[in-house]
Protein backbone atom coordinates (compact mmCIF):
# COMPACT_ATOMS: atom_id res chain seq x y z
CA UNK A 1 0.00 0.00 0.00
CA UNK A 2 1.08 3.81 -0.89
CA UNK A 3 2.31 5.51 2.11
CA UNK A 4 -0.43 8.53 1.68
CA UNK A 5 -0.63 9.20 5.77
CA UNK A 6 0.44 13.37 5.11
CA UNK A 7 -1.93 13.55 2.06
CA UNK A 8 -5.22 13.58 4.05
CA UNK A 9 -6.95 15.01 0.58
CA UNK A 10 -10.43 12.92 1.00
CA UNK A 11 -10.87 14.39 4.86
CA UNK A 12 -14.24 15.15 5.95
CA UNK A 13 -15.50 12.93 3.25
CA UNK A 14 -18.09 10.44 4.51
CA UNK A 15 -17.51 6.86 1.93
CA UNK A 16 -20.36 3.65 2.03
CA UNK A 17 -18.63 0.36 0.87
CA UNK A 18 -20.31 -2.52 -0.07
CA UNK A 19 -18.78 -6.11 -0.78
CA UNK A 20 -16.81 -6.91 1.20
CA UNK A 21 -16.02 -10.60 1.76
CA UNK A 22 -12.17 -10.61 3.16
CA UNK A 23 -9.06 -8.88 3.21
CA UNK A 24 -8.58 -10.48 -0.72
CA UNK A 25 -11.68 -8.17 -1.92
CA UNK A 26 -11.41 -5.19 -3.88
CA UNK A 27 -14.12 -3.41 -1.64
CA UNK A 28 -11.27 -3.93 0.89
CA UNK A 29 -8.68 -2.34 -1.23
CA UNK A 30 -10.55 0.54 -2.05
CA UNK A 31 -11.67 1.09 1.69
CA UNK A 32 -8.15 0.99 2.61
CA UNK A 33 -7.42 3.82 0.17
CA UNK A 34 -10.47 5.96 1.14
CA UNK A 35 -9.13 5.09 4.82
CA UNK A 36 -5.81 6.17 4.41
CA UNK A 37 -6.66 9.59 1.78
CA UNK A 38 -8.61 10.68 5.52
CA UNK A 39 -12.07 9.69 4.66
CA UNK A 40 -15.10 8.20 7.64
CA UNK A 41 -16.07 4.59 6.34
CA UNK A 42 -19.63 2.75 6.88
CA UNK A 43 -18.75 -0.71 5.97
CA UNK A 44 -21.48 -3.51 5.26
CA UNK A 45 -21.02 -7.17 5.33
CA UNK A 46 -23.27 -9.38 3.85
CA UNK A 47 -24.18 -12.15 6.64
CA UNK A 48 -23.09 -13.68 9.92
CA UNK A 49 -20.82 -16.12 7.86
CA UNK A 50 -19.26 -13.60 6.44
CA UNK A 51 -19.19 -10.84 9.73
CA UNK A 52 -15.82 -13.01 10.74
CA UNK A 53 -13.66 -11.98 7.75
CA UNK A 54 -15.11 -8.50 7.36
CA UNK A 55 -15.74 -7.16 11.44
CA UNK A 56 -11.34 -7.02 11.90
CA UNK A 57 -10.94 -5.48 9.04
CA UNK A 58 -14.20 -2.66 9.97
CA UNK A 59 -12.06 -1.99 13.11
CA UNK A 60 -8.60 -1.61 11.25
CA UNK A 61 -9.92 1.63 9.13
CA UNK A 62 -11.99 2.77 12.25
CA UNK A 63 -15.41 2.32 10.26
CA UNK A 64 -18.62 4.30 11.64
CA UNK A 65 -20.92 2.27 10.71
CA UNK A 66 -20.72 -1.25 10.38
CA UNK A 67 -24.20 -2.76 9.08
CA UNK A 68 -25.44 -6.20 7.06
CA UNK A 69 -26.66 -6.09 3.53
CA UNK A 70 -27.93 -8.66 1.99
CA UNK A 71 -29.68 -7.50 -1.61
CA UNK A 72 -31.88 -10.78 -1.55
CA UNK A 73 -33.43 -9.23 1.36
CA UNK A 74 -35.93 -6.88 1.24
CA UNK A 75 -35.56 -3.45 2.75
CA UNK A 76 -32.00 -3.50 3.60
CA UNK A 77 -30.42 -1.65 1.55
CA UNK A 78 -32.75 1.05 2.46
CA UNK A 79 -31.96 0.15 6.21
CA UNK A 80 -28.44 0.79 5.30
CA UNK A 81 -28.96 4.34 4.04
CA UNK A 82 -31.23 5.65 6.59
CA UNK A 83 -28.43 4.73 9.39
CA UNK A 84 -25.82 6.44 7.07
CA UNK A 85 -28.33 9.32 6.99
CA UNK A 86 -28.64 9.07 10.44
CA UNK A 87 -25.49 8.93 11.63
CA UNK A 88 -23.64 11.55 9.40
CA UNK A 89 -26.34 13.53 7.37
CA UNK A 90 -24.97 13.78 4.19
CA UNK A 91 -22.66 11.23 2.13
CA UNK A 92 -19.61 11.80 -0.32
CA UNK A 93 -18.58 8.20 -2.00
CA UNK A 94 -20.39 5.01 -2.60
CA UNK A 95 -18.87 1.78 -3.67
CA UNK A 96 -20.96 -1.09 -5.27
CA UNK A 97 -18.56 -3.77 -5.27
CA UNK A 98 -21.64 -6.41 -5.12
CA UNK A 99 -22.01 -9.37 -7.99
CA UNK A 100 -23.76 -13.06 -8.28
CA UNK A 101 -25.09 -14.99 -11.09
CA UNK A 102 -25.83 -18.82 -10.05
CA UNK A 103 -23.51 -21.46 -10.62
CA UNK A 104 -25.92 -23.29 -12.96
CA UNK A 105 -25.98 -20.24 -15.07
CA UNK A 106 -22.74 -18.96 -15.05
CA UNK A 107 -20.74 -22.05 -15.88
CA UNK A 108 -23.20 -22.94 -19.06
CA UNK A 109 -23.28 -20.89 -21.85
CA UNK A 110 -25.37 -17.49 -22.57
CA UNK A 111 -27.76 -19.05 -24.74
CA UNK A 112 -28.56 -21.82 -22.56
CA UNK A 113 -29.15 -19.81 -19.03
CA UNK A 114 -32.58 -19.80 -17.18
CA UNK A 115 -34.30 -16.76 -16.96
CA UNK A 116 -34.48 -16.76 -13.37
CA UNK A 117 -31.17 -17.05 -13.52
CA UNK A 118 -30.21 -14.12 -16.15
CA UNK A 119 -33.20 -11.48 -14.30
CA UNK A 120 -31.13 -12.58 -10.60
CA UNK A 121 -27.61 -11.90 -11.98
CA UNK A 122 -29.08 -8.61 -13.12
CA UNK A 123 -30.58 -7.51 -10.21
CA UNK A 124 -28.69 -7.93 -7.65
CA UNK A 125 -25.40 -7.00 -9.87
CA UNK A 126 -26.52 -4.10 -12.17
CA UNK A 127 -30.24 -3.00 -10.69
CA UNK A 128 -28.82 -2.61 -7.12
CA UNK A 129 -26.13 -0.02 -8.49
CA UNK A 130 -28.89 2.13 -9.78
CA UNK A 131 -30.43 1.44 -7.06
CA UNK A 132 -27.87 2.47 -4.53
CA UNK A 133 -27.42 6.14 -6.75
CA UNK A 134 -31.00 6.56 -5.93
CA UNK A 135 -30.61 6.43 -1.90
CA UNK A 136 -27.58 8.10 -2.52
CA UNK A 137 -29.14 11.52 -4.27
CA UNK A 138 -30.51 13.14 -1.97
CA UNK A 139 -27.38 12.78 0.43
CA UNK A 140 -24.87 13.74 -2.25
CA UNK A 141 -25.80 17.58 -1.14
CA UNK A 142 -22.18 18.55 -2.03
CA UNK A 143 -22.12 16.39 -4.81
CA UNK A 144 -19.86 13.04 -4.11
CA UNK A 145 -18.81 10.03 -6.35
CA UNK A 146 -20.25 6.48 -7.22
CA UNK A 147 -18.15 3.49 -8.16
CA UNK A 148 -19.22 -0.01 -9.63
CA UNK A 149 -17.06 -2.60 -10.43
CA UNK A 150 -17.15 -4.41 -13.87
CA UNK A 151 -14.92 -6.28 -15.71
CA UNK A 152 -13.57 -6.78 -19.50
CA UNK A 153 -15.95 -9.62 -20.43
CA UNK A 154 -18.48 -6.83 -21.13
CA UNK A 155 -16.81 -5.26 -24.11
CA UNK A 156 -15.09 -9.03 -25.51
CA UNK A 157 -16.29 -12.81 -24.94
CA UNK A 158 -13.82 -13.85 -22.31
CA UNK A 159 -13.88 -17.60 -21.96
CA UNK A 160 -15.87 -18.68 -18.75
CA UNK A 161 -16.96 -15.48 -18.18
CA UNK A 162 -20.22 -16.64 -19.66
CA UNK A 163 -23.69 -14.65 -18.63
CA UNK A 164 -22.02 -12.06 -15.99
CA UNK A 165 -20.85 -10.49 -19.70
CA UNK A 166 -23.82 -8.96 -21.08
CA UNK A 167 -24.81 -8.20 -16.94
CA UNK A 168 -21.28 -6.04 -16.53
CA UNK A 169 -22.22 -4.56 -20.23
CA UNK A 170 -25.72 -3.09 -18.67
CA UNK A 171 -23.79 -1.93 -15.91
CA UNK A 172 -21.50 0.02 -17.78
CA UNK A 173 -24.25 1.58 -20.07
CA UNK A 174 -26.06 2.23 -16.75
CA UNK A 175 -23.01 4.26 -15.10
CA UNK A 176 -23.07 6.14 -17.83
CA UNK A 177 -26.70 7.33 -17.82
CA UNK A 178 -26.11 7.89 -14.11
CA UNK A 179 -23.22 10.17 -14.55
CA UNK A 180 -25.63 12.20 -17.32
CA UNK A 181 -28.52 12.54 -14.67
CA UNK A 182 -26.47 13.19 -11.64
CA UNK A 183 -23.98 15.29 -12.83
CA UNK A 184 -25.85 18.50 -13.01
CA UNK A 185 -25.97 18.10 -9.08
CA UNK A 186 -21.70 17.10 -9.11
CA UNK A 187 -22.34 13.88 -8.47
CA UNK A 188 -20.09 11.81 -10.48
CA UNK A 189 -20.02 7.89 -11.57
CA UNK A 190 -17.36 5.41 -12.22
CA UNK A 191 -17.22 1.63 -13.90
CA UNK A 192 -14.03 0.04 -12.33
CA UNK A 193 -12.47 -2.55 -14.46
CA UNK A 194 -9.67 -4.03 -12.88
CA UNK A 195 -7.62 -7.01 -14.42
CA UNK A 196 -8.50 -10.36 -12.83
CA UNK A 197 -7.50 -10.85 -9.50
CA UNK A 198 -8.10 -14.08 -6.83
CA UNK A 199 -11.26 -12.67 -5.20
CA UNK A 200 -13.65 -15.11 -3.55
CA UNK A 201 -15.92 -13.70 -6.67
CA UNK A 202 -13.12 -15.13 -9.31
CA UNK A 203 -13.73 -18.66 -7.35
CA UNK A 204 -16.49 -18.88 -9.80
CA UNK A 205 -15.06 -18.86 -12.76
CA UNK A 206 -13.89 -22.13 -14.43
CA UNK A 207 -10.24 -22.18 -15.25
CA UNK A 208 -9.26 -18.78 -13.42
CA UNK A 209 -5.34 -19.78 -13.28
CA UNK A 210 -5.08 -19.81 -16.58
CA UNK A 211 -6.57 -16.38 -17.48
CA UNK A 212 -3.92 -15.08 -15.01
CA UNK A 213 -1.02 -16.49 -17.08
CA UNK A 214 -2.41 -14.85 -19.95
CA UNK A 215 -3.10 -11.65 -18.82
CA UNK A 216 0.67 -11.46 -16.91
CA UNK A 217 2.03 -12.74 -20.46
CA UNK A 218 0.12 -10.12 -22.58
CA UNK A 219 -0.37 -7.08 -20.80
CA UNK A 220 2.12 -3.94 -21.40
CA UNK A 221 2.73 -3.71 -17.88
CA UNK A 222 3.49 -7.50 -17.55
CA UNK A 223 2.13 -7.92 -13.84
CA UNK A 224 -1.51 -8.55 -12.73
CA UNK A 225 -3.09 -5.79 -10.54
CA UNK A 226 -3.73 -6.06 -7.02
CA UNK A 227 -6.47 -4.59 -4.79
CA UNK A 228 -4.29 -1.62 -3.67
CA UNK A 229 -3.66 -0.79 -7.22
CA UNK A 230 -7.21 -0.84 -7.69
CA UNK A 231 -8.09 1.17 -3.99
CA UNK A 232 -5.86 4.10 -5.13
CA UNK A 233 -6.91 4.49 -8.18
CA UNK A 234 -10.46 4.73 -7.15
CA UNK A 235 -9.73 7.28 -3.75
CA UNK A 236 -8.07 9.56 -6.54
CA UNK A 237 -10.91 9.81 -8.46
CA UNK A 238 -13.04 10.75 -5.31
CA UNK A 239 -11.13 13.91 -4.67
CA UNK A 240 -12.28 17.13 -6.02
CA UNK A 241 -9.44 17.82 -8.63
CA UNK A 242 -11.59 14.50 -10.52
CA UNK A 243 -14.56 16.58 -10.25
CA UNK A 244 -14.42 17.07 -13.85
CA UNK A 245 -14.13 12.98 -14.58
CA UNK A 246 -17.25 11.15 -14.73
CA UNK A 247 -18.80 8.22 -16.78
CA UNK A 248 -15.69 6.16 -17.50
CA UNK A 249 -14.88 2.38 -17.69
CA UNK A 250 -11.45 2.91 -16.14
CA UNK A 251 -9.17 -0.28 -16.75
CA UNK A 252 -6.86 -1.20 -13.96
CA UNK A 253 -5.72 -4.04 -16.08
CA UNK A 254 -1.82 -2.99 -16.87
CA UNK A 255 -2.87 -2.51 -20.35
CA UNK A 256 -4.11 -5.78 -20.69
CA UNK A 257 -7.36 -4.70 -22.29
CA UNK A 258 -5.39 -2.50 -25.46
CA UNK A 259 -4.12 -5.97 -26.22
CA UNK A 260 -5.54 -8.51 -29.07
Amino acid sequence: MIDVSSLALLKGKKALVTGIANDQSIAWGCAKAFHAFGADLAITYLNEKTRRFTEPLAKEVNASLYLPLDLQHDGELETVFEAVKKKWGKLDIVLHSIAFAPKEDLHGRVVDCSKEGFLQAMDLSCWSFIRMAHLAEPLMKAGGTLFTMTYHGSQRVVENYNMMGPVKAALESATRYIAAELGPKGIRAHAISPGPLRTRAASGISEFDRLLRKVESKAPSRSLVSIDDVGVAVAVLAMNGAKLITGNTLYIDGGYHIMD
